[in-house]
């Protein structure tokens, strides 16, 4: 399978604001949660201050019990600067609530503590609740954001989900927006929280010590200069890694739907191989995106680990010469921790952000991506004939290919138009276009005169009825299958269905009848029998156009016997088009057009097309006397 061209990131900051703006609609939420998390980070700035006027009383009164009582401190400061200890009587300059001959405060020092305790309950409280408000606007956000994808889904051209592998598109609505979720649940917190702290912090820095505050402050330079190069390098390497995600899926999901047919041809190894080389990609990109962000907290944290033995050395130099308390170095060296960590914390969640913005940007590719013409509010008249006109109509999946040019034909109301060809030809592109799976290129499609283009897809799609040769059935009952052709149906109306369809015969052999469950895959029903499933699902739905793609082709020949008495009576009054390869099925078709090449090359009944002697008789040839004459020459 050959890889195409690596996904880059298309833009890192355009794609983060717009993946904020799904945050706008819980804007007001998000006021709160700064409102909570502001009084939550002052409580928490505050704190560190408060236990060092704590460590101040207990210090200072260490200090004063062992001073001589009865005199003031700076007596005391004198007697020690005449006994040449001039570092103490300058450490002690800078103590004014010590009083010799008293020891420590005890009283005072249960307040601060009480204080410091409460200071730590409240702001845990207010960042709890700030939290829990959080995450509803995430779960919020990410909710929208699934139901706009699923929205667009609805509204995408069958032209865009013939380009992409399911896997692919199932890894973006799933996992992608999944990644989203965690990734603003774990960042948006931390980010204010910790942009909060930084001004918090750097103002009480500054209070304590503005020296000491422009030392710490160096390193912040230091720190963005590290976080834009390694944010940079790590930014490719999510995008890398989410497109990998996005192949492996796919891989897995072809494989495991062609299960059967892989063990079938023995190609279980080459399956593998495809899938080891996907595997390989994605573990090398992952390794390569995880280990260059993961550098980012060791930098952060080096940075920060010199400036912290900076502030330490400076500090005490400055306890020493009296010229700060040392309470206010330890609320400093707080304070310098502090500071450091919501820089290290905010450049340890860029991996996050990054993969998540990669996340982001391949879900805002299929938001982005072109959607089906607007719809027209024309409509059909209620008394529908079915009339079906293609008037000059041409058409071609590629530029440089065409496959329908110029093609014009008429089914008459009621009538059966067969169509039949080599494959390639266009017979279910005329099907194709008909109900508006993709639009004409040239000329138009009627239905009663009423151009199809000006009608809403939902409308004209509800008057006509389609049997696939590829069925369709989900994850429930036979009953609820039949019933998807007409939501309301009553229960006679579904057995009438049922009966009408042969599907009566061969549900009563199944022990739990029409409430016997489907898998998901349909495996417990015959290719046979889903096919007469589908069929009554489309006569139950009783269109005005009917569209048979080779409906037929899963049953057995006497089942097929039976089906053609029952589309006879499904296309009594109906327009009905009916793609076939098997000529047994279409012989008493009004009209049978046959394609050549996207052009209708022959047209007429069964018995005027067999004596014109010409492209159908040919094939009617290869059908039925060609296997004569192969038994015959064996």
């Amino acid at each position: 399978m050959a890889q195409g061209p690596v996904e880059k990131a298309i833009n890192f900051g355009p794609s983060l604001r717009r993946l904020l703006g799904q945050l706008r609609p819980e804007r007001g939420k998000i006021g709160i949660v700064v409102v909570l998390t502001a009084i939550g980070v002052l409580a928490n700035v505050v704190q560190p201050r408060v236990l060092g006027a704590m460590t101040d009383h207990l210090f200072e009164g260490l200090i004063g019990k062992n001073l001589p009582a009865g005199i003031t401190l700076e007596q005391a400061i004198a007697q020690l600067r005449a006994a040449g200890e001039n570092t103490f009587a300058d450490m002690l300059t800078g103590m004014p609530g010590i009083t010799p001959g008293v020891g420590v405060d005890w009283t005072a020092v249960a307040q601060v503590a009480w204080l410091a305790l409460g200071l730590a309950v409240i702001g845990g409280a207010f960042t709890w609740a700030a939290g829990w408000i959080l995450n509803d606007v995430v779960q919020n956000s990410v909710y929208r954001m699934r139901r706009d994808v699923q929205t667009k889904l609805d509204r995408l051209p069958l032209s865009y989900f013939d380009r992409q592998p399911r896997g692919e598109l199932l890894s973006r609505v799933t996992n992608d927006i999944d990644n989203i979720a965690t990734s603003l649940q774990q960042t948006l917190s931390q980010l204010l929280t910790n942009l909060l702290m930084l001004v918090g912090v750097l103002g009480m820095m500054f209070w304590v010590s503005p020296v000491l505050a422009v030392i710490a402050l160096v390193a912040v330079p230091i720190s963005l200069g590290a976080a834009i190069l390694i944010g940079r390098r790590a930014q490719g390497k999510f995008a890398d890694m989410w497109k990998s995600t996005g192949d492996v899926n796919a891989q897995v999901e072809e494989a495991y739907t062609g299960h059967a047919l892989v063990k079938v041809f023995g190609r279980s190894r080459e399956v593998e191989q495809a899938f080891s080389r996907d595997n390989h990609q994605l573990r090398d990109a992952a390794f390569s995106a995880q280990f260059i962000s993961g550098l980012m907290m060791p930098v952060m944290m080096f940075i920060g680990n010199l400036s912290y033995v900076a502030v330490a050395v400076v500090g005490g130099v400055r306890v020493a010469s009296g010229q700060m308390t040392l309470g206010d170095v330890q609320a400093f060296i707080q304070y310098s921790r502090m500071f450091t960590q919501p820089i290290t914390q905010v450049a340890s969640m860029a991996n996050l952000l990054q993969s998540g913005v990669a996340s982001a940007e391949r879900v805002f590719q299929v938001l982005d991506a072109e959607e089906q013409s607007p719809e027209h509010a024309a409509a059909l008249p209620r008394g529908l004939r079915g009339r079906v006109a293609f008037e000059d109509v041409s058409f071609s999946y590629s530029p440089d290919k065409p496959l329908i040019e110029h093609l014009s034909l008429v089914a008459e109301p009621g009538s059966t138009v067969a169509i039949v060809g080599p494959t390639g030809a266009g017979k279910t592109t005329l099907v194709n276009l008909l109900m508006r799976f993709y639009e004409v290129q040239q000329g138009r499609i009627t239905i009663d005169g009423v151009d199809i283009t000006a009608i809403p897809r939902a409308e004209l799609r509800s008057r006509m009825g389609m049997v696939l040769q590829d069925t369709w059935l989900f994850g429930g009952t036979i009953r609820d299958n039949i019933a998807y052709g007409r939501p309301g149906a009553t229960e006679e109306e579904i057995l009438t269905a049922a009966t009408a369809t042969y599907v009566d015969r061969f549900v009563h052999a199944l022990p739990d009848g029409y409430d016997t469950v489907i898998d998901e895959e349909g495996s417990n029903v015959s290719a046979g029998e889903k096919q007469l499933i589908t069929i009554a699902r489309a006569f139950l739905a009783d269109p005005t156009i009917l569209i048979l793609d080779e409906a037929t082709s899963s049953v057995d020949t006497r089942t097929e016997l039976l089906l053609q008495r029952a589309m006879a009576a499904l296309r009594t009054d109906r327009t009905s088009f009916v793609i076939a390869h098997r000529l047994s099925t279409i012989r008493d078709a009004d009209v049978i057009l046959v394609m050549e090449n996207g052009s209708i090359v022959e047209q007429g009944n069964h018995e005027e097309l067999l004596a014109a002697e010409g492209s159908y008789a040919r094939l009617h040839a290869s059908q039925f006397a060609g296997a004569v004459e192969e038994d015959a020459g064996v």
